[in-house]
């Protein structure tokens, strides 16, 4: 496959890339860790441990102080702050305290766009909560936690009980979308970001059993794409940002029947939507993929480009560098980051020979 990767007016850049990690007693891990991107070459540099930290699986970045979250074990599941400083060989994290969930162990983080409010999701409590931060980018308190309570029960061993697996705010900052695996839903709370308080507001069915997992905004706003955990599928939903309202417009496979059924296990993981919004991807544990999408005009369907093995194994979790040009996806349990070129013109990937050792990634983050 021949890339046209189109030219860019801006200048090339480096890049910084931060790794939450599986910190479990059979990986390498010790916390979070570092590492540079330079966008013209393609390339990463070496892994260097910034924080020891326990499971700290997902990460955010404050959106304007150099200030990193991550969701940790401590005290039965928490999140936790670091300051960003520069090392002598390196950038490195500071500890600035942690604040229990109050349900259990976090399995995602995100920040608001004021900077104001935290957000994370309890998968085994199946909730979001939400915590103040201080003028310095610490965590003042949790004010509030909302608990999911519609499981769906349609595949037993996985959906009895409610399981939130992301939390994100709209692109107006009004609400928090929330996709529940138990529930088969994407749960829409209020946001109040002046005092970062949470209220239910509605919700939408996704796929029976098919087990919503993370949510992507299109650029425009009004569109977005859950990926369906168990079902090995990508949904398109609708967004009214006025009424806070989610629509399911379509669903689409991210691996045909004949692929789930060769495999001892299938797991959709993360959806990313390409800058500029002409392409999505989703990630395929067991199959070890990445299934690329070519977004319509309307937003409203994905037709399926390619399909690129992830030279890895178990990527939980992909990015998008600012450039828009690659593509690094992590293998948790390959210890891998391995960096895909994305055509301009197509959507596809193409594998760069290029990868790098990281202990257990389980979150790629471009600030």
């Amino acid at each position: 496959m021949t890339l046209l990767l189109a030219a860019t007016t801006a200048s090339a850049a480096t890049h910084d890339l931060w790794i939450g990690t599986d910190t479990g007693p059979e990986r390498m891990s010790q916390g979070i860790y570092h590492l540079t991107f330079d966008d013209e070459k393609g390339t990463l540099s070496p892994a260097k441990l910034a924080a020891e930290a326990s499971q700290p699986g997902f990460l955010a970045k404050h959106p304007t102080l150099p200030v990193l979250y991550a969701t940790v074990d401590a005290d039965g599941g928490a999140v936790a702050a670091w300051r960003i400083v520069e090392g002598n060989d390196g950038k490195r994290l500071q500890p600035m305290g942690s604040v229990p969930t109050g349900d259990g162990g976090p399995c995602y983080v995100s920040v608001d766009y004021t900077g104001r409010v935290l957000l994370s999701a309890q998968y085994g409590g199946g909730s979001v909560a939400s915590y103040l931060l201080k003028e310095d980018g610490s965590i003042a308190e949790r004010v509030s936690l909302l608990e999911h309570d519609d499981p769906s029960g349609v595949v037993p061993d996985r959906q009895a009980a409610c399981h939130a697996h992301w939390a994100g705010v709209s692109p107006n900052n009004r609400y928090v979308l929330s996709p529940d695996l138990g529930a088969d839903r994407v749960y829409v709370h209020a946001l109040d970001a002046a005092n970062g308080v949470l209220t239910p507001h509605g919700s939408v069915k996704t796929p029976p059993g098919g087990g919503a997992r993370h949510f992507a905004f299109h650029p425009s706003g009004t569109e977005g794409y859950v990926v369906n955990e168990l079902a090995m599928s990508v949904s398109a939903l609708g967004w009214d940002g006025d009424k806070g309202e989610l629509t399911l417009l379509g669903t689409f496979e991210t691996l045909r029947t004949d692929q789930i059924e060769g495999e001892v296990f299938n797991s959709g993981s993360e959806v990313r939507v390409h800058p500029s919004g002409k392409f999505a991807y989703v990630g395929n544990r067991g199959h070890d993929s990445i299934s690329a999408y070519r977004v319509s005009d309307d937003r409203a369907s994905l037709t399926l480009v390619d399909q690129e093995p992830v030279r890895g194994s178990h990527p939980r979790n992909f990015a998008i560098d600012p450039s828009g040009k690659w593509l690094i996806a992590a293998g948790r349990d390959s210890n891998t980051l391995a960096v895909f070129a994305i055509d301009q013109e197509t959507g596809e990937l193409q594998w760069t020979l290029h990868s790098v050792y990281a202990p257990a990634p389980i979150c790629v983050l471009f600030p």
